[in-house]
């Protein structure tokens, strides 16, 4: 691991160097290289001065959704944002009110809990269901009781569920029954390997869909993500310029060449999913098998699992708690890695629990 020890973000440094960290959504791999080699040009011209024209990105972009997920993007609103939690607060502050309540859907994606109460904005929960699918009584439910907005992850974190056009219909047509706002987290969509995914555009075409190239090219750090849709017209043009140029360039590298990375990436989180089952000790069970992404949900037999993995075993997950008050037996763990170190990961877990 010494490669991956010598890195500087939140993954190799939150701990110390004796725990394998399997926690945060970021990857191990090495970067796509067009996305490398155009990082460099950029910096071997001086070119990281503040964003300038974009359609270049956009273009490469529509064709990318096009390819990728069979989404046509022609005529769609763009808005560039700093990262899809920026694009998520400023369509809050946009299209609902002060103390409007925003439901979400439990487990959930950890900074939901945070970034909709920073608008001065009340989260609702609707657990999902068993199967991790949505509640659409229960949606219904908290629309009467005055929610004004349902912020949906679309494929699911953390369980890596891909939700069917008729899963999506029923959703999108409660929605509209209460004049409601949906905002679609499809961050991990191009991740997608074990499922069709069904972008929620085709299904109706309200609501916005935050999305970035950062989960599937590991580019978090870069700072750009895209609001599309017509509610994306509310927000203020300047949103761009906090977004940063050096992840323009990144983008339009990876929407214009780096299917063949992106493919052999996919073919690797898959070959860990499939293996994964198999080599968890007793005691702890994948709870959905995962269709999308490089984020595993798992259900153990222990209270605060990830807790006893840190202490014992000196491997870091996601506390389930993290993801909703519900899911203390419960933690995240990231196979976005190389196969050993999910083995060296699991392998650990089973020493904490022996």
């Amino acid at each position: 691991m010494d490669d991956l020890l010598e890195r500087g973000s939140d993954k190799w440094t939150k701990y110390p160097p004796d725990v394998l960290p399997a926690f945060v959504a970021e990857m191990d791999f090495e970067l796509a290289p067009p996305v490398r080699e155009a990082l460099v040009r950029a910096i071997e011209r001086g070119d990281l001065g503040y964003i300038g024209n974009v359609d270049g990105l956009i273009e490469a972009m529509y064709y990318f959704f096009d390819r990728r997920l069979g989404w046509d993007l022609e005529g769609q609103y763009i808005a560039l944002v700093a990262d899809v939690t920026v694009g998520l607060q400023e369509l809050l502050r946009a299209r609902t009110r002060p103390d409007d309540a925003v439901i979400i859907n439990p487990p959930a994606y950890p900074p939901y809990y945070r970034e909709i109460p920073h608008t001065g904005r009340r989260v609702v929960e609707v657990p999902l269901l068993a199967d991790f699918g949505v509640d659409v009584d229960g949606l219904d439910r908290a629309f009467g009781a005055g929610a004004k907005a349902l912020l949906l992850c679309s494929p699911h974190n953390p369980s890596g569920r891909v939700y069917t056009r008729d899963e999506l219909a029923a959703v999108a047509a409660v929605a509209e029954a209460h004049g409601a706002l949906v905002i679609v987290d499809e961050i991990h969509a191009p991740l997608t390997f074990g499922a069709q995914f069904v972008p929620w555009q085709h299904v109706v075409e309200g609501g916005a869909v935050l999305t970035s190239a950062s989960k599937a090219f590991n580019v978090p750090g870069l700072k750009l993500g895209f609001v599309v849709g017509e509610a994306a017209s509310a927000l203020p043009e300047d949103l761009t310029d906090h977004a940063g140029y050096a992840g323009v360039i990144a983008a339009q590298a990876a929407f214009n060449e780096g299917d063949e990375w992106l493919d052999e990436t996919l073919a690797t989180i898959a070959a860990n999913h499939r293996a994964l089952p198999e080599l968890l000790p007793d005691g702890v069970r994948v709870a959905y098998p995962a269709a999308a992404s490089f984020l595993t949900w798992l259900e153990c037999d222990i209270d605060h699992p990830a807790d006893v993995f840190l202490e014992r075993g000196r491997v870091a997950l996601n506390p389930g708690r993290d993801f909703g008050a519900a899911y203390g037996r419960y933690a995240r763990l990231n196979v976005g890695t190389r196969p050993e170190l999910v083995r060296e990961a699991v392998s650990r877990m089973a020493s904490a629990l022996s």
